[in-house]
């Protein structure tokens, strides 16, 4: 992509009840929209279960692979609770009471209220610096390029709106999409054509059904502006070219 600077990131969310299907995640789709928007792509992501081995093993990959790493759920009071001594672990770093953190749940609790699980959450990776929890207190914290969050959506989009300005991006990815009724099966091979025009480009193909009709909604992601446009104008093309016409052309403004 010549001089466009990518940044990547990857989301590893943690977690046995969103392997269960118990919980459905929200978090990816709002952090994938944040980022984008800041020039930051998340290039992969991964469900991991409560288990302290493979949150280690999976951390340590995605903070050696990406430039930016966030880690959602695990850091709550109870017992299948792991995520921080997980990445203490990971980088081979002691989890110790952190003051601040204590200071602020001893401030949140009355004395009854103050138990060795809610103190639990005070308990951060040596070195690690805090998170602010605008909703409930109990902070997260960064070690390095990995961000740790709650996994309860609104939780983790209160704690990444309080650092999010501290993330350094680079070039946004813009987005088009044009649309027509010509199914898939036939568009394949020249899509593969078009897709090898523009390496550096994300094109993509999603089929539907409107009206008892295939189509296909073709979507070519990329930060120039002017490429973007001219696979646009490929796919255009083509769709005339297998006799259909688009019913939907939208760019980059």
């Amino acid at each position: 992509m010549g001089e466009h600077k990518v940044v990547s990131a990857a989301l590893i969310i943690i977690g046995n009840e969103i392997l269960s299907g118990r919980t459905k995640d929200a978090n990816l789709q709002f952090l994938g929209e944040h980022l984008n928007d800041m020039g930051i792509r998340i290039r992969e992501c991964r469900i991991v279960p409560d288990i302290e081995d493979m949150i280690v093993e999976t951390v340590n990959y995605c903070r050696a692979t990406y430039d930016y790493v966030f880690t959602t759920g695990g850091i709550g009071p109870t017992h299948d609770d792991i995520t921080a001594a997980a990445v203490a672990k990971a980088f081979d770093t002691p989890l110790e009471r952190h003051p601040e953190a204590e200071a602020m749940l001893l401030a949140k609790y009355k004395p009854g209220d103050v138990t060795p699980a809610r103190m639990k959450m005070a308990d951060i990776p040596f070195g690690a610096s805090l998170l602010t929890n605008p909703v409930s207190t109990a902070p997260g914290f960064r070690l390095e390029n990995v961000f740790v969050m709650a996994g309860v959506p609104r939780i983790m989009q209160s704690m990444f709106k309080e650092y999010a300005h501290e993330l350094v991006g680079g070039a946004k990815v813009l987005s088009a999409s044009v649309t027509s009724h010509v199914p898939e099966g036939t568009i394949g091979m020249r899509l593969g054509e078009i897709q090898d025009n523009f390496p550096d480009a994300d094109v993509g193909s999603y089929p539907f059904w409107n009206d008892g009709k295939p189509g296909t909604n073709l979507i070519v992601r990329h930060p120039d502006r002017d490429v973007v446009n001219a696979a646009c104008d490929e796919i255009v093309q083509m769709i005339k070219d297998f006799g259909g016409t688009p019913v939907d052309d939208k760019r980059p403004e």
